[in-house]
Protein backbone atom coordinates (compact mmCIF):
# COMPACT_ATOMS: atom_id res chain seq x y z
CA UNK A 1 0.00 0.00 0.00
CA UNK A 2 1.17 3.61 -0.52
CA UNK A 3 2.77 4.94 2.68
CA UNK A 4 2.90 8.70 3.27
CA UNK A 5 5.54 10.37 5.46
CA UNK A 6 5.68 13.99 6.55
CA UNK A 7 8.40 15.01 4.13
CA UNK A 8 6.41 13.59 1.22
CA UNK A 9 3.39 15.69 2.11
CA UNK A 10 5.07 19.06 2.57
CA UNK A 11 8.47 18.47 0.97
CA UNK A 12 7.55 17.01 -2.43
CA UNK A 13 5.99 19.12 -5.16
CA UNK A 14 3.41 16.47 -6.02
CA UNK A 15 2.86 15.67 -2.29
CA UNK A 16 2.48 11.99 -3.15
CA UNK A 17 3.93 8.99 -1.28
CA UNK A 18 7.47 8.09 -2.28
CA UNK A 19 7.30 4.58 -0.88
CA UNK A 20 5.13 1.55 -0.20
CA UNK A 21 4.78 -0.55 2.93
CA UNK A 22 3.65 -4.14 3.51
CA UNK A 23 0.85 -4.10 6.08
CA UNK A 24 -0.63 -7.51 6.86
CA UNK A 25 -2.65 -6.47 9.90
CA UNK A 26 -5.16 -7.71 10.94
CA UNK A 27 -4.59 -10.87 8.88
CA UNK A 28 -3.64 -14.12 10.58
CA UNK A 29 -0.33 -15.73 9.75
CA UNK A 30 -2.15 -18.20 7.49
CA UNK A 31 -3.89 -15.47 5.50
CA UNK A 32 -0.64 -13.50 5.27
CA UNK A 33 1.31 -16.50 3.95
CA UNK A 34 -0.96 -16.55 0.90
CA UNK A 35 0.98 -13.51 -0.30
CA UNK A 36 4.08 -15.65 -0.60
CA UNK A 37 6.60 -13.15 -1.99
CA UNK A 38 5.56 -10.34 0.34
CA UNK A 39 5.43 -12.63 3.36
CA UNK A 40 8.92 -13.95 2.62
CA UNK A 41 10.24 -10.42 2.39
CA UNK A 42 8.79 -9.54 5.79
CA UNK A 43 9.97 -12.80 7.33
CA UNK A 44 13.52 -12.38 6.04
CA UNK A 45 13.77 -8.80 7.20
CA UNK A 46 11.80 -8.84 10.43
CA UNK A 47 11.46 -12.18 12.22
CA UNK A 48 15.10 -12.63 13.31
CA UNK A 49 15.26 -9.08 14.64
CA UNK A 50 11.99 -9.48 16.54
CA UNK A 51 13.22 -12.71 18.15
CA UNK A 52 16.52 -11.09 19.18
CA UNK A 53 14.76 -8.06 20.64
CA UNK A 54 12.35 -10.27 22.62
CA UNK A 55 15.23 -12.34 24.07
CA UNK A 56 17.14 -9.20 25.02
CA UNK A 57 14.03 -7.78 26.68
CA UNK A 58 13.40 -11.02 28.59
CA UNK A 59 16.96 -11.06 29.95
CA UNK A 60 16.81 -7.39 30.96
CA UNK A 61 13.50 -7.98 32.74
CA UNK A 62 14.83 -11.01 34.62
CA UNK A 63 17.88 -9.05 35.76
CA UNK A 64 15.73 -6.12 36.86
CA UNK A 65 13.28 -8.35 38.79
CA UNK A 66 16.15 -10.22 40.43
CA UNK A 67 17.46 -6.94 41.82
CA UNK A 68 14.02 -5.64 42.71
CA UNK A 69 10.96 -7.95 42.63
CA UNK A 70 8.75 -4.86 42.40
CA UNK A 71 10.57 -3.34 39.45
CA UNK A 72 8.44 -2.15 36.54
CA UNK A 73 9.26 -4.03 33.36
CA UNK A 74 8.01 -3.88 29.78
CA UNK A 75 7.07 -6.74 27.49
CA UNK A 76 6.66 -4.75 24.27
CA UNK A 77 8.98 -6.89 22.18
CA UNK A 78 7.40 -10.10 23.46
CA UNK A 79 4.03 -8.74 22.31
CA UNK A 80 5.47 -7.64 18.96
CA UNK A 81 6.79 -11.17 18.41
CA UNK A 82 3.30 -12.64 18.83
CA UNK A 83 2.30 -10.94 15.56
CA UNK A 84 5.75 -10.40 14.10
CA UNK A 85 4.38 -10.06 10.54
CA UNK A 86 2.42 -6.94 11.58
CA UNK A 87 3.66 -3.44 12.25
CA UNK A 88 4.70 -3.03 15.90
CA UNK A 89 1.69 -0.79 16.42
CA UNK A 90 -0.77 -1.55 13.59
CA UNK A 91 -3.35 1.05 14.76
CA UNK A 92 -6.18 -1.22 13.66
CA UNK A 93 -8.94 1.04 14.98
CA UNK A 94 -7.58 4.05 13.10
CA UNK A 95 -7.03 2.13 9.85
CA UNK A 96 -10.57 0.75 10.05
CA UNK A 97 -11.97 4.24 10.71
CA UNK A 98 -10.09 5.78 7.78
CA UNK A 99 -11.23 2.94 5.54
CA UNK A 100 -14.80 4.20 5.92
CA UNK A 101 -13.85 7.61 4.51
CA UNK A 102 -12.83 8.74 1.05
CA UNK A 103 -10.20 11.07 2.48
CA UNK A 104 -8.86 12.29 5.82
CA UNK A 105 -6.98 15.32 7.13
CA UNK A 106 -3.32 15.14 8.12
CA UNK A 107 -0.53 17.43 9.26
CA UNK A 108 3.11 16.83 10.13
CA UNK A 109 3.32 16.18 13.86
CA UNK A 110 6.63 17.98 14.53
CA UNK A 111 6.28 21.39 12.92
CA UNK A 112 6.54 25.11 13.66
CA UNK A 113 3.35 25.80 11.76
CA UNK A 114 0.79 23.04 11.11
CA UNK A 115 -0.02 22.71 7.40
CA UNK A 116 -3.10 20.56 6.89
CA UNK A 117 -3.93 18.56 3.79
CA UNK A 118 -6.50 16.03 2.66
CA UNK A 119 -5.13 12.54 1.97
CA UNK A 120 -6.86 9.71 0.15
CA UNK A 121 -7.91 6.85 2.43
CA UNK A 122 -6.12 4.55 -0.04
CA UNK A 123 -2.89 5.91 1.48
CA UNK A 124 -1.73 4.86 4.93
CA UNK A 125 -0.07 7.53 7.08
CA UNK A 126 3.30 7.18 8.75
CA UNK A 127 3.53 7.92 12.48
CA UNK A 128 5.15 11.27 11.62
CA UNK A 129 1.70 12.48 10.55
CA UNK A 130 -1.06 13.57 12.89
CA UNK A 131 -4.32 12.23 11.46
CA UNK A 132 -7.86 13.59 11.77
CA UNK A 133 -10.72 11.36 10.55
CA UNK A 134 -12.74 14.12 8.89
CA UNK A 135 -13.48 14.44 5.17
CA UNK A 136 -15.48 17.69 5.18
CA UNK A 137 -14.22 21.15 4.24
CA UNK A 138 -15.63 22.83 7.35
CA UNK A 139 -13.45 20.73 9.65
CA UNK A 140 -10.46 21.44 7.43
CA UNK A 141 -11.17 25.16 7.68
CA UNK A 142 -11.31 25.11 11.48
CA UNK A 143 -8.04 23.17 11.75
CA UNK A 144 -6.18 25.25 9.14
CA UNK A 145 -7.33 28.53 10.69
CA UNK A 146 -4.92 30.93 12.33
CA UNK A 147 -7.03 30.63 15.50
CA UNK A 148 -6.22 26.95 15.76
CA UNK A 149 -2.58 27.74 15.06
CA UNK A 150 -2.50 30.13 18.04
CA UNK A 151 -3.94 27.39 20.24
CA UNK A 152 -1.34 24.95 18.90
CA UNK A 153 1.48 27.41 19.65
CA UNK A 154 0.26 27.87 23.22
CA UNK A 155 -0.54 24.23 23.97
CA UNK A 156 1.93 22.10 21.98
CA UNK A 157 4.68 20.00 23.49
CA UNK A 158 8.20 19.96 22.05
CA UNK A 159 10.53 17.37 20.56
CA UNK A 160 14.17 18.51 20.71
CA UNK A 161 12.88 22.10 21.04
CA UNK A 162 10.66 21.73 17.93
CA UNK A 163 6.89 22.28 18.41
CA UNK A 164 4.96 19.00 18.37
CA UNK A 165 1.26 18.57 17.66
CA UNK A 166 -0.09 16.34 20.41
CA UNK A 167 -3.63 15.03 20.53
CA UNK A 168 -4.02 15.30 24.30
CA UNK A 169 -2.68 18.84 24.83
CA UNK A 170 -3.71 20.47 21.55
CA UNK A 171 -6.62 18.72 19.84
CA UNK A 172 -8.45 17.32 22.85
CA UNK A 173 -8.49 20.70 24.60
CA UNK A 174 -9.37 22.79 21.55
CA UNK A 175 -13.03 23.90 21.73
CA UNK A 176 -14.92 23.94 18.44
CA UNK A 177 -17.65 26.48 17.58
CA UNK A 178 -20.68 25.76 19.75
CA UNK A 179 -23.40 27.66 17.91
CA UNK A 180 -22.42 27.94 14.23
CA UNK A 181 -25.22 28.62 11.78
CA UNK A 182 -25.70 26.83 8.46
CA UNK A 183 -24.38 29.97 6.79
CA UNK A 184 -21.29 30.00 9.03
CA UNK A 185 -20.50 26.40 8.10
CA UNK A 186 -20.93 27.17 4.39
CA UNK A 187 -18.62 30.19 4.58
CA UNK A 188 -15.87 28.28 6.42
CA UNK A 189 -16.10 25.38 3.96
CA UNK A 190 -16.02 27.74 0.97
CA UNK A 191 -12.98 29.63 2.31
CA UNK A 192 -11.19 26.33 3.03
CA UNK A 193 -11.75 25.11 -0.53
CA UNK A 194 -10.55 28.46 -1.91
CA UNK A 195 -7.39 28.27 0.20
CA UNK A 196 -6.52 24.78 -1.04
CA UNK A 197 -7.20 25.69 -4.66
CA UNK A 198 -4.94 28.71 -4.35
CA UNK A 199 -2.18 26.64 -2.74
CA UNK A 200 -2.31 24.12 -5.57
CA UNK A 201 -2.23 26.90 -8.17
CA UNK A 202 0.69 28.74 -6.56
CA UNK A 203 2.72 25.56 -6.13
CA UNK A 204 2.19 24.56 -9.77
CA UNK A 205 3.00 28.01 -11.15
CA UNK A 206 6.12 28.51 -9.05
CA UNK A 207 7.44 24.97 -8.65
CA UNK A 208 7.07 25.03 -4.87
CA UNK A 209 6.42 22.46 -2.19
CA UNK A 210 3.89 23.14 0.57
CA UNK A 211 6.78 23.82 2.94
CA UNK A 212 8.34 26.35 0.55
CA UNK A 213 4.98 27.99 -0.13
CA UNK A 214 4.31 28.65 3.55
CA UNK A 215 7.85 29.86 4.12
CA UNK A 216 7.27 32.47 1.42
CA UNK A 217 4.14 33.63 3.25
CA UNK A 218 6.16 34.13 6.44
CA UNK A 219 8.17 36.89 4.78
CA UNK A 220 7.10 40.57 4.84
CA UNK A 221 5.11 41.92 1.93
CA UNK A 222 1.95 41.04 0.06
CA UNK A 223 1.22 37.43 -0.66
CA UNK A 224 -2.00 35.87 -2.02
CA UNK A 225 -1.70 32.99 0.44
CA UNK A 226 -1.78 35.49 3.31
CA UNK A 227 -4.95 37.01 1.88
CA UNK A 228 -6.63 33.61 1.56
CA UNK A 229 -5.60 32.70 5.10
CA UNK A 230 -6.98 35.98 6.47
CA UNK A 231 -10.27 35.36 4.65
CA UNK A 232 -10.51 31.91 6.22
CA UNK A 233 -9.63 33.25 9.68
CA UNK A 234 -12.34 35.89 9.43
CA UNK A 235 -15.18 33.43 8.71
CA UNK A 236 -13.89 30.97 11.32
CA UNK A 237 -14.01 33.78 13.92
CA UNK A 238 -17.58 34.50 12.78
CA UNK A 239 -18.48 30.83 13.31
CA UNK A 240 -17.24 31.14 16.89
CA UNK A 241 -19.29 34.29 17.36
CA UNK A 242 -16.18 36.25 18.30
CA UNK A 243 -16.49 39.95 18.96
CA UNK A 244 -13.79 42.46 18.07
CA UNK A 245 -12.02 42.17 21.44
CA UNK A 246 -12.01 38.37 21.14
CA UNK A 247 -10.31 38.50 17.75
CA UNK A 248 -7.50 40.59 19.18
CA UNK A 249 -6.89 38.09 21.97
CA UNK A 250 -8.31 34.72 20.86
CA UNK A 251 -6.48 32.68 23.52
CA UNK A 252 -8.45 34.39 26.28
CA UNK A 253 -11.63 33.62 24.35
CA UNK A 254 -10.67 29.98 23.87
CA UNK A 255 -9.76 29.51 27.52
CA UNK A 256 -13.14 30.90 28.51
CA UNK A 257 -14.94 28.72 25.94
CA UNK A 258 -12.94 25.68 27.03
CA UNK A 259 -14.08 26.22 30.62
CA UNK A 260 -17.70 26.66 29.54
CA UNK A 261 -17.67 23.49 27.45
CA UNK A 262 -15.99 21.55 30.23
CA UNK A 263 -18.62 22.67 32.74
CA UNK A 264 -21.46 21.65 30.41
CA UNK A 265 -19.88 18.24 29.88
CA UNK A 266 -19.54 17.75 33.63
CA UNK A 267 -23.31 18.31 33.87
CA UNK A 268 -23.93 15.75 31.09
CA UNK A 269 -25.15 18.52 28.79
CA UNK A 270 -24.41 17.82 25.13
CA UNK A 271 -21.84 20.08 23.45
CA UNK A 272 -20.56 20.33 19.88
CA UNK A 273 -17.38 18.36 19.40
CA UNK A 274 -15.03 18.23 16.42
CA UNK A 275 -16.38 17.67 12.93
CA UNK A 276 -19.28 18.82 10.81
CA UNK A 277 -22.06 20.08 13.13
CA UNK A 278 -25.69 18.86 12.91
CA UNK A 279 -26.78 22.27 11.64
CA UNK A 280 -24.99 21.53 8.35
CA UNK A 281 -27.75 20.05 6.23
CA UNK A 282 -26.79 18.14 3.11
CA UNK A 283 -23.42 16.61 3.98
CA UNK A 284 -22.44 16.14 0.34
CA UNK A 285 -22.32 19.93 -0.09
CA UNK A 286 -19.45 20.11 2.40
CA UNK A 287 -17.37 17.21 1.07
CA UNK A 288 -15.33 17.91 -2.04
CA UNK A 289 -12.95 15.39 -3.59
CA UNK A 290 -9.50 17.02 -3.77
CA UNK A 291 -6.82 15.14 -1.86
CA UNK A 292 -3.38 13.60 -2.19
CA UNK A 293 -3.85 10.50 -4.32
CA UNK A 294 -1.67 7.36 -4.53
Amino acid sequence: MPFLIGDDMIGRRDRRPSRYAIDFAPRTIFDSERFADLFKRVKDGVLEKREAAAKKEEKANKDALKKNPNARVNWHHKQFLEHWWWFSYPREALVQLLGGLDRYIACVRVTKRPIFEFVSSKIHPNDALQVFPFEDDYSFGILQSGLHWKWFTARCSTLKADPRYTSNTVFDTFPWPQQPTQNDVKKVAKAAVALRKLRTKLMAENGLTLRELYRSAEQPGTNPLKDAQEALDEVVADAYGMKARDRHNPLVYFLRLNAEVSELESKKIKVLGPGLPPVAKGREAFVTDDCIEP
